[in-house]
């Protein structure tokens, strides 16, 4: 299974719309969809580092995608 970092998914959430509106212990990325739904992901600082599994996976829902749009979008 390929590792991700937090790096990368800092990419994938810029290219996707989202907005950085905190940093401080941990970075708040934000989007608003057209239906009213607010959708938060929360960061680590730790740029470099990879991501544990289970956590990739609670970003993931929290961003509102799936492994393979991910994947699409970091190689685009």
């Amino acid at each position: 299974m390929a590792s991700y970092t937090y790096d990368h998914f800092r990419t994938v959430l810029k290219k996707l719309g989202f907005e950085k509106i905190r940093s401080e212990k941990h970075e708040t990325w934000r989007k608003d969809l057209l239906n009213g739904t607010i959708l938060r992901v929360r960061i680590s600082h730790q740029h470099g580092k990879d991501i544990p599994n289970w956590l990739f996976h609670e970003m993931l829902r929290q961003a509102g995608v799936d492994k393979a749009e991910f994947q699409r979008v970091l190689n685009d």
